[in-house]
């Protein structure tokens, strides 16, 4: 029997995974392993913490060892995947899973592999981060506000001068005209990114902010697992002026340029040198139903922070 003690940081080099690896590290010298498909950038990212991480080679999209997990505890994805191969192999392994993406439909392929993790005493913690990990425990709080819920509305206000990584920048541009399905009323119907603007009061020293409908998988789940008829997500930037722009840009449909042609790349890279902007970022929810005396009732709960992938929190909360 081999003694599981390590923790696997997929994309541990990348910009999210570097800030886990960092705080893991610290607490668990030795046994954390920044891994990736580079070997070079997962050296290079170890040596700088002196050898408090280890570098590995791993590429999920191709089968792995049978040997690779045996003494891993803990698998943490930083990085986006279409099926459920790789999480299978945590599970038959018998190593806990930890899911940092927010792609909505691939969640829910790990969901239905519930029973295949429980049989190898594995378990999948999903929807962690700030939008569909944040935003769910607020949900959740403003639910538990109310005696019952009809409709739940969340908003993700990120800053501009926030050192957002390149493959962020990059998923929120592939999704800027994405189609996807949200609950309305009971019923599963169709919304598309950067539409149906609503307004947003996320606290003191933000305000105001308009937001726009995006595809975060927490109206997806929240939904199901909070059994409300209707739930939706809006996301905004601190800029009124760069969002609007932005769904200005949807609506003309330049925001193509961003997701085909030879300049893809570089335009990305230049908008992950620009740090303009606050590094401010703040979730709000808007809980709509009645009051535990049956009345018409709001609650309303929001955080504010700085350094959304370091969740360093300086929030406070109001319901």
């Amino acid at each position: 029997m081999h003694t599981k003690e390590d923790i696997v940081v997929i994309g541990g080099y990348g910009y999210v995974g570097r800030t886990i690896c960092a705080r893991l590290g610290e607490r668990y010298p030795g046994k954390v392993y920044a891994a990736g498909r580079s070997r070079e950038r997962a050296e290079r990212f170890c040596h700088s913490t002196g050898g408090k991480l280890r570098p590995l080679e791993i590429d999920i999209r191709k089968p792995i060892p049978s040997a690779m997990l045996n003494s891993v505890k803990i698998v943490i994805m930083c990085l986006d995947q279409t099926d459920t191969g790789f999480v299978r192999e945590c599970f038959h392994a018998g190593t806990h899973y930890i899911d940092v993406s927010a792609n909505g439909s691939f969640l829910r392929q790990v969901e239905q592999c519930r029973e295949e993790a429980a049989a190898h005493g594995a378990t999948a913690f999903l929807s962690v981060g700030l939008a569909h990990g944040l935003t769910n425990l607020l949900a959740l709080k403003a639910h538990q506000l109310l005696g019952e819920t009809d409709q739940i509305n969340l908003a993700t206000m990120l800053g501009l001068g926030d050192a957002h990584g390149e493959a962020a920048i990059e998923w929120t541009a592939d999704n800027m005209g994405a189609r996807f399905d949200i609950t309305q009323n009971g019923r599963q119907v169709e919304a598309l990114s950067f539409t149906d603007g609503k307004t947003f009061d996320f606290g003191a020293d933000i305000g105001n902010h308009l937001a726009y409908r995006f595809p975060f998988s927490d109206q997806q789940t929240l939904s199901r697992t909070l059994d409300v008829p209707s739930v939706a997500t809006r996301f905004c930037l601190d800029s009124p002026l760069v969002t609007g722009l932005l769904a200005g840009a949807r609506r003309a449909g330049a925001v193509r340029l961003l997701q085909a042609g030879g300049l893809r790349k570089r335009i990305f890279r230049s908008l992950g040198a620009l740090h303009f902007g606050g590094d401010r970022f703040a979730v709000k929810t808007e809980a709509r139903g009645r009051s535990k005396e049956r009345k018409p009732a709001l609650a309303e709960c929001f955080l504010q922070g700085r350094d959304q992938s370091a969740l360093l929190l300086e929030g406070r909360e109001v319901c």
